[in-house]
């Protein structure tokens, strides 16, 4: 009966009319009743269980528990905010109060204001520029082409070497370097122009087949097939040989025309990719059919044909080839070339110039005969460079040292990540075995470039900041089942670890004693007897500490 005379009362509230505004009606009983109660049940609540823990007291012995907890809480809360501020500021809070407070009043010399607010001024700075930094991702020079050998990798294990990211971004390049807006006009670069779209691979080689019915001369045509359908080496260097023929040809009739309008300009842009391109995926089929110093040939009248074409970074394939011929003094004047402050480095750059300085002494280099006469002037010069290229790419030594199996490279790499490093180990891993004692230096050596680095590890030494996007990129471009190397991380200053370990351990004792007398009471004469301790003199001991706790952990409550 009281629902209903209720949901009366709200149909008869609902169909009268709204009350004109003015002073509130006066509440019923009712409801000042259930406002009175509202407010009060918190505080109700809080009296019952006060006054639970006031009947319980003497079960629970909470005065003593609160006196034994008292230094355990503390030890907790200084633990905890010790690690708070090491992971926020980079070092420890007491080692900072050491030494800018307690070091000064000791006779050491105090860090001035100012020299303190510019580093945290210069910190902040590095932290903004690294979160604003983006990582870019780069062609790998050296990929592998798909039909004759990415996909024999398919064929022997099931798996898939490239990712659909890796396989996007060549797509992308691919409608970049090969298309242009003049591609209307010729039924043939039309029909290329939907192929290089195209995610199927027997879609975008069925569609190369009918630009080639549509002209035999379609130099991209060919270009397709050779990446994707040719299977062997061999085949794969028969269709560009025939792309460069069409290229050639192309590229001329593009020369006669190029000043005539923006469009003629952008063919012919697109017609000295084609050419570059070709060329230089000719020169590596010589690089891996063993005519070397014809690869050799092409690269450098690529180079001095085409100088401003930097993205394709020839120079690298060429220091690889360069590298299997021993041409030591030429690899050498390439670096000098390339390994400037203003171009962009590499792996392949700051590992080929480690391994140039390696060489002149790592046949004679022993760690004992270092250790106890020093190292000489041109092994200080060769850690140097291998300490510049881990700083660079810290994640290649452990390919180069065979401590972590290798993959096939992808197609696309980011600098100094894990990518990077297969691309380059893949390739150079036989140089650096073919000098003698080479990996026994970098061995030695490559670890100690993390002590050179100051904390936080994002911070760097010789170069710019190492990027934490990079790690990312590179679960992207890599399989899925390659584990990703990831930047190594700079563990805990010994100072930290063993105030966390003292401040824990002291009070863990100090509650195990407090909770367990007898228990802790046998221990104690074991311990004691154990140190050759005699009974009375351990007896004693025992009853000294135990009023020591005491009083301590009282003073404490």
């Amino acid at each position: 009966m009281a629902d209903g005379d209720g949901l009366g009362e709200a149909a008869v509230a609902a169909a009268s009319p709204a009350p004109a505004p003015g002073p509130s009606l006066p509440l019923g009983w009712r409801e000042r009743l259930r406002a009175g109660l509202a407010g009060t049940w918190a505080s109700l609540w809080f009296v019952v269980g006060l006054g639970l823990l006031y009947s319980l007291r003497v079960p629970l012995r909470l005065c003593e528990n609160l006196a034994a907890g008292t230094c355990s809480l503390i030890s907790g809360l200084i633990f905890i905010f010790e690690y708070w501020y090491f992971h926020k500021h980079g070092m420890s809070f007491i080692e900072q109060v050491s030494v800018n407070h307690l070091r000064p009043l000791m006779g050491g010399t105090e860090r001035s204001i100012s020299e303190s607010t510019s580093l945290s001024s210069n910190r902040e700075s590095e932290t903004t520029r690294q979160n604003l930094s983006e990582c870019k991702v780069w062609r790998n020079p050296l990929n592998l082409f798909r039909g004759a050998e990415y996909r024999r990798f398919t064929w022997v294990t099931g798996k898939e070497p490239l990712t659909y990211y890796d396989m996007n971004l060549s797509a992308q390049d691919h409608q970049t370097f090969f298309t242009c807006d003049t591609d209307i006009l010729h039924p043939s670069d039309t029909v290329m122009q939907k192929a290089w779209r195209e995610r199927n691979p027997l879609a975008r080689i069925k569609a190369a087949y009918q630009a080639l019915e549509l002209n035999n001369d379609c130099a991209t045509a060919y270009i397709l097939l050779a990446e994707e359908e040719a299977t062997t080496i061999v085949d794969v260097e028969r269709l560009f040989k025939q792309a460069l023929k069409a290229g050639e040809m192309i590229y001329r009739r593009s020369q006669q025309c190029q000043h005539q309008s923006p469009q003629h300009e952008a063919q012919l842009r697109r017609d000295t990719n084609v050419l570059v391109y070709t060329k230089r995926r000719l020169a590596m089929c010589a690089r891996k059919l063993g005519r070397i110093r014809e690869a050799v040939k092409i690269m450098r009248d690529l180079m001095k044909e085409f100088p401003p074409l930097t993205m394709w970074n020839i120079h690298e394939n060429l220091l690889e080839s360069l590298l299997e011929l021993q041409a030591y003094a030429d690899v050498q004047a390439v670096l000098a070339k390339y390994d400037d402050i203003s171009l962009p480095k590499s792996a392949a750059i700051c590992y080929t110039a480690a391994l140039l300085k390696t060489r002149t002494v790592s046949d004679k280099f022993s760690p004992e005969t270092a250790s106890r006469r020093g190292l000489s002037t041109a092994e200080i010069n060769a850690v140097e460079a291998i300490h510049r290229a881990v700083e660079f790419n810290p994640h290649v030594p452990k390919y180069l040292l065979e401590m972590k199996s290798l993959i096939l490279p992808p197609e696309h790499i980011q600098k100094r990540g894990d990518s990077e490093a297969v691309a380059y180990a893949f390739f150079h891993l036989q140089h650096w075995k073919r000098i003698e004692g080479a990996l026994n230096l970098l061995q030695c050596t490559w670890e100690g470039t993390f002590r050179m680095i100051p904390y936080p590890l994002e911070k760097g030494h010789l170069f710019h900041p190492y990027p934490s996007c990079t790690e990312t990129a590179d679960r992207e471009l890599l399989p899925t089942f390659h584990p990703v190397s990831v930047y190594p991380k700079k563990e805990l200053p010994f100072f930290i670890c063993f105030t966390a370990g003292l401040c824990s351990s002291t009070a863990m004792i100090a509650l195990l004693t407090h909770q367990f007398p007898e228990i802790m009471s046998v221990f104690a004469k074991a311990l004691l007897g154990l140190w050759g301790l005699q009974p009375e003199a351990s007896a004693a001991f025992e009853e000294h500490t135990g009023c020591k706790v005491k009083a301590l952990c009282s003073s404490s409550g």
